[in-house]
């Protein structure tokens, strides 16, 4: 039976869809593989990957489960002659379920180990929080692992050693390799507090070399198909990450970074209840300590991203909710139920502000909806899609017109017959001011402004003393002459 507070994970989980439809460059693997399988089926030379490789191969197994569970709704809107985009929502709310689906069940594993009361405040904390519930439905390899990782994490509490061990290995070998540093130390504690047996801890370890062998097969197999040459997608990932370190070419943190700036905004203001869980209810330890154990490691790799701990914020959010849980039940003695209120109120203003935020933070999806809303459908449009506009929103599913070209070659020349021969342009905004750019003028109209987030302004003597700043990030230009 489902309750309302676990219907309201997905309810609030669609409310950060709807809000934020788009996707950015790191989904766009995902979000156009899934495309590809729904559209183009077995037809393998128009998929978008072998035209844009990445820098890293990804595995086709996530997009397959996503299409599958998404093909009804897709022929349904097909035949309802909804537009492409409607069915990148469908997809996305299957991911999303697929999420909610793990987070619910490891809530309810939460609530068989510690208590309902727990179970109810751990729901009501993530809801309060953004990133978790923001995160469930985007097509990040980190997402579709985090998927894993909820009923592996429900299986630990239950205390079904194989059953997380295969849900184990299907996230580390098809998904993210680093993973091993979690949910190892994690299994490793569950076992010594149960003052194992070697003989069976033997055979967990024949479990775990089995189920090595299959999945790392079933990946190779399948991926190898999509790719068109024999690998292992997470293999050549960990490669390029760990032994060549290539991954900070796209930026590099302090070490503390994650404990910092990555937690901090994650679990929100209940952060500061994360030590006093740990106090009042010795059990969440458990959880926490491999999750700790699992940041400081992986803290070691120069290149950070808050998605990278994703898997964690639940495990820190059941810490949060024992003291949330503590202070409910010592209401009528204290008034310190109050701060752990005031806690959850301060999380709902900050997820405002973020979705908020967030919303303006993909200009590139937004612009190609504008170009459509500005020209006639019948018209012989042939636009092109510059690198920014391309990783800020702008996918397969965006490109609704049958009768348009959409076009995402690279380092075309600004001035030239190769940039001449699109009636349209999506380029990304060099100057606050399109009357200051001479390079266009004499060959293309600004026909629109694209706003997007530009960061956040704190002026102390103004309420609320922190305001969103809005900037010009992509123009829409159209080519002189075209009508």
């Amino acid at each position: 039976m489902v309750f309302i507070e676990e219907l309201s994970i997905i309810g609030v989980m669609i409310v950060h869809l709807l809000i934020c439809p788009y996707t950015k460059v790191e989904e766009s693997f995902n979000i156009q593989a899934i495309h590809d399988i729904l559209f183009h089926k077995l037809d393998i030379e128009q998929y978008d990957h072998l035209e844009f490789t990445g820098v890293v191969p990804r595995s086709f197994l996530g997009p397959l489960v996503i299409s599958f569970l998404s093909a009804p709704m897709v022929t349904l809107s097909q035949n309802l002659y909804l537009d492409k985009f409607f069915c990148q929502y469908i997809v996305r709310f299957w991911l999303g379920m697929v999420v909610a689906i793990g987070f619910i069940s490891f809530t309810r594993a939460v609530g068989t180990k510690f208590g309902k009361g727990v179970k109810l405040w751990l729901i009501i904390c993530s809801l309060t929080q953004f990133h978790f519930l923001f995160y469930m439905s985007r097509p990040l390899p980190n997402v579709f692992a985090l998927a894993l990782v909820l009923f592996a994490l429900s299986a630990w509490l239950h205390e079904q050693d194989v059953l997380f061990i295969w849900l184990s290995g299907a996230s580390i070998i098809i998904y993210r390799s680093e993973l091993f540093l979690f949910l190892a130390p994690l299994f490793m504690t569950g076992i010594i507090l149960r003052k194992f047996k070697w003989s069976y801890l033997a055979g967990l370890i024949a479990h775990s070399l089995l189920a090595a062998v299959i999945l790392l097969g079933l990946t190779v197999l399948v991926d190898s198909w999509f790719w068109r040459r024999w690998l292992w997608p997470e293999g050549e990932v960990w490669w390029y990450n760990i032994i060549l370190n290539k991954s900070s070419n796209w930026g590099t943190q302090p070490f503390l970074w994650y404990f910092y700036s990555a937690l901090l905004r994650a679990l929100s203001v209940t952060f500061v209840l994360v030590p006093f869980g740990a106090l009042v209810d010795r059990r969440t330890r458990y959880l926490i300590y491999p999750s700790i154990l699992f940041i400081i490691l992986y803290s070691f790799l120069p290149h950070k991203e808050l998605r990278f701990i994703i898997y964690t914020f639940p495990v820190f959010n059941v810490a949060i909710a024992a003291a949330l849980h503590y202070l409910w039940l010592k209401r009528k003695k204290s008034i310190m139920y109050l701060f752990g209120t005031c806690l959850l109120v301060g999380n709902i203003m900050a997820t405002s502000g973020f979705l908020y935020t967030s919303h303006h933070n993909y200009p590139g999806g937004h612009s190609l909806y504008t170009l459509h809303t500005l020209e006639n459908k019948s018209d012989k449009i042939k636009v092109h899609i510059d690198v920014f506009s391309a990783q800020t929103g702008i996918t397969r599913f965006t490109q609704i017109n049958n009768n348009w070209v959409y076009n995402k070659s690279e380092d075309l020349p600004p001035i030239g017959p190769a940039i001449n021969k699109f009636t349209h342009l999506l380029l990304a905004a060099t100057d606050l001011d399109y009357n200051n750019n001479k390079l266009y003028q004499s060959t293309h109209t600004l026909q629109s402004t694209i706003y997007g987030f530009a960061g956040m302004r704190f002026t102390p003597r103004r309420f609320p003393p922190i305001s969103i700043r809005i900037e010009p990030k992509i123009w829409i230009l159209k080519r002189n002459g075209f009508s």
